[in-house]
């Protein structure tokens, strides 16, 4: 007989469970088509949360049903606190009981701050449960009581509790509660990858990664670059730098131009690569004064290699839009009939829909039918599954409902075997097709420049591409 919420026994629920991929929807039906995997009782894998004292849960469950919106008291956190030494993390593995929380105080602010949080974003009994318990746990292993949390320290001890990360620092951030140490992932991989480098050429290198991840406003005045960018950049010269490090130059204001030319491949992306960083670094070195020329003056990059865009299979294309996931079909669709990049889908927000039209970057874009009926099905998915959500954009997921940030890009394209890149290439060699090679209309469609759109025309008279490929 039916047990649970979802009209399914025990079994037939940790089987959907257990076949399910992150982000997916559940499928009862299709989880348990081919039998059921038996399990002994209460040796499944708990769910984040679940290991929380059942009064945790009552209280925060009546928390909300009184309507808690607002903070209604005050805390300030310590001024002073001991340091440690060295910081150890508790084994929270062997704790059956968390001990109380060493201020009240706090504890209630943080409790009262957490519910208007919670209510301004929308946020699940659920997520509010998990979220109360993690402050539960970060007060009660405070070295000081009443003393900001280190965010490095909460990461740590939440995630070997398998509690969650984001929300609670998010509470904790609002609370004027958080001490934020965190560090960027490229800050970090940058500093990585240059720790076997000399202490001067490193600082010198510093100089680069703070302009290029921040940006100038002093002359010459620069905007900041994209983390790819800088990673890209900082791996493709890397080898170079360490083959002069080990070569004795302990600065890069021994470099000269023979030395350039010299470390520098002779030819492939790994050169036009590695071309592009040494450029960037002096560059951006002479102009803060750092070093007294710019070596890679006169060198060239070499020729630039370029690859032929190919369709994709009409039959890929017609079995992505019929996916069963509703904002991969909504996706794939936007993709296919009006040629938009995953990072444009990304940014959507729900006002830009309306009346079978979609307004972008200044354009007002006729939906066609096939994307209309997708959008219906996606929004009535979205409004069932989280009906609560605040978050403005388009398409959210499990960790962008409980707030107002955009999904990744890559959302949801991971791990499906089409990618909107290739598939917004079909859109454009379909349409090159179709206007027999009218580039200026290719720019003004897809935001194409005059050499993007000349790669797809250099195909237009290709053997194998001359037949158009059939519409879904």
């Amino acid at each position: 007989m039916p047990l649970g919420d979802h009209g399914a026994c025990r079994l037939c629920w940790h089987q959907a469970l257990h076949e399910r991929s992150t982000g997916e929807p559940f499928d009862l039906a299709d989880a348990n088509r081919f039998g059921q995997q038996l399990f002994l009782a209460n040796m499944h894998y708990q769910p984040r949360g679940a290991t929380r004292a059942k009064h945790h849960r009552r209280f925060r469950a009546s928390a909300v049903a009184r309507g808690i919106t607002r903070v209604e008291t005050e805390f300030t956190p310590v001024d002073s606190q001991q340091l440690a030494l060295f910081w150890i993390r508790p084994d929270l593995t062997r704790i059956a009981t968390l001990p109380a929380a060493p201020d009240p105080a706090m504890s209630h602010y943080c409790d009262a701050v957490l519910h208007e949080h919670a209510a301004r974003h929308g946020w699940s009994t659920r997520l509010i449960n998990v979220v109360g318990q993690s402050l539960d746990v970060l007060q009660a292993f405070q070295a000081t009581s009443g003393a900001k949390i280190v965010a490095s320290e909460a990461a740590s001890l939440l995630t070997q509790r398998g509690l969650t990360v984001d929300s609670t620092l998010e509470v904790l951030a609002a609370a004027n509660l958080l001490d934020d140490d965190r560090i960027p992932g490229t800050r970090n991989h940058f500093l990585v990858k240059t720790e076997r480098l000399p202490a001067t050429m490193r600082t010198q290198l510093d100089t680069w990664y703070t302009v290029m991840a921040e940006g100038s406003t002093t002359p010459p005045r620069r905007k900041p670059r994209n983390h790819k960018t800088i990673r890209a950049q900082l791996n493709g010269m890397l080898p170079i730098l360490q083959k002069w490090a080990d070569a004795g130059h302990d600065s890069l204001a021994e470099i000269d131009k023979d030395d350039v030319v010299t470390a520098l491949p002779e030819s492939g992306p790994a050169r036009q690569v590695a071309h592009q960083g040494l450029r960037s670094l002096f560059r951006i070195l002479k102009a803060r004064k750092v070093v007294f020329i710019n070596p890679t003056t006169g060198v060239p990059a070499g020729p630039q290699g370029q690859t032929l865009p190919l369709p994709v299979d009409t039959a890929v294309i017609c079995d992505a839009l019929n996916a069963p996931h509703p904002a991969r079909a909504l996706a794939v669709a936007l993709v296919a009939f009006h040629g938009l990049t995953a990072r444009q889908i990304s940014t959507i927000r729900l006002t830009d829909v309306g009346d079978g039209r979609l307004r972008l970057d200044g354009r007002s874009i006729p939906l066609a039918g096939p994307v209309q009926a997708r959008l219906t099905a996606y929004l009535d998915f979205r409004e069932q599954r989280w009906p609560t959500t605040t978050n403005p954009y388009l398409i959210v997921n499990r960790r962008s409902a409980p707030r107002v940030d955009p999904v990744d890009h890559r959302y949801p394209w991971h791990r499906y075997p089409l990618g909107p890149r290739s598939l917004r290439e079909d859109r454009i060699l379909h349409e090159i097709h179709a206007t027999g090679g009218d580039v200026r209309r290719i720019c003004d469609l897809f935001g194409l420049s005059i050499t993007a759109a000349m790669r797809y025309n250099a195909v237009l008279e290709h053997p194998d591409l001359a037949n158009d490929n059939a519409g879904c």
